[in-house]
C-alpha cells in the first residue's frame, strides 16, 4: 500500500533514507496525439497519466519533470484540446498527457464527448499504472477533480496529487493548502486515501521535482515486478 502522506513544498524524503530517482521523464519523446482509442500505442509497457483542470499547470509540470521547455503544450483555447498525447520514456514506458477539463466556456456537447473519451481511458486502459493529478494549490480540489478520482481510485491504482503553483502562496498559505487538499481526500475517499500522495509543486521554481520523481519511478518499478494493478 502506498504511503498516506503529504510532502510539503519541495521537501523531498531525506537523501539518507531514499536513493535519488533516475529522472524518469528526462529523455521523453513524443509518440502520438490520439483522438480515439484505436490510435493509442499498443498495450504492453506501463503508462502513467497526467490529468488536471484547464490552467492547473499540467503542461508546465510535465515539462519541468522532463527538463524540457516545450515537450508538452498548453492549448491557447483552454479546455478545447480533446486528444491524449503519449510520450515514450527512456525505459520504454509511456506518459499520457490527458486533455484539461473543467473549463466553463467549452460547449456542453464538446465537454460530454471529451468526458466520455477521458473516462474510457482512465477506467479501461489495462496498462495504466498510476495517475498524476494536477490541482491548483490556490483553488484546492474542485468537483471535477473529485469526479476523476472517484472513477479512478476504486481500481486500486495509486494517485499523486501535485498541488501546483505553490510558489504563489506564502508559507502559511502553503501549509493550509496542502492540509486542506489532504483533508478533503481523506474525507471524500476514506477507503482509498492511503493510495494518494500530495506534494507541493512549482514548475517555475522547480519545487517538488525530486519528490515527484521518486513516486513516479516507484510506480514504474512496481509495474515491472508485479504487473499492472488490478482494474475494477
Amino acid at each position: 500500500m502506498h504511503k498516506h502522506t503529504i510532502v510539503p513544498d519541495s521537501t523531498a524524503p531525506s537523501k539518507a533514507d531514499v536513493p535519488r530517482a533516475p529522472h524518469p521523464l528526462i529523455g521523453a519523446e513524443f509518440v502520438v496525439a490520439a483522438a480515439e482509442p484505436s490510435q493509442f500505442p499498443a498495450a504492453g509497457p506501463a503508462e502513467i497519466a497526467f490529468a488536471g483542470r484547464s490552467n492547473a499547470g499540467k503542461s508546465s509540470a510535465i515539462n519541468a519533470l522532463a527538463a524540457r521547455n516545450r515537450l508538452a503544450f498548453a492549448s491557447r483555447a483552454p479546455g478545447r484540446t480533446q486528444q491524449i498525447v503519449f510520450f515514450r520514456l527512456r525505459s520504454g514506458d509511456y506518459v499520457a498527457d490527458l486533455p484539461g477539463y473543467g473549463y466553463a466556456a467549452v460547449p456542453k456537447a464538446v465537454k460530454e464527448i471529451w468526458q466520455d473519451f477521458l473516462w474510457g481511458y482512465v477506467t479501461t486502459r489495462p496498462t495504466l499504472v498510476g495517475l498524476v493529478a494536477m490541482v491548483d494549490s490556490r483553488r484546492g480540489l474542485k468537483d471535477s477533480d473529485e469526479a476523476l478520482l472517484q472513477g479512478f481510485l476504486p481500481s486500486g491504482r495509486p494517485v499523486l496529487v501535485l498541488a501546483t503553483k505553490i510558489d504563489k502562496l506564502t508559507a502559511t498559505e502553503r501549509r493550509a493548502s496542502l492540509t486542506g487538499i489532504r483533508a478533503r481526500i481523506d474525507t471524500a475517499f476514506a477507503a482509498f486515501a492511503p493510495a494518494v500522495q500530495v506534494i507541493g509543486f512549482s514548475a517555475l521554481r522547480r519545487e517538488g521535482i525530486e519528490a515527484a520523481e521518486q513516486v513516479i519511478q516507484g510506480w514504474l518499478q512496481e509495474s515491472r515486478i508485479g504487473g499492472a494493478p488490478p482494474q475494477s
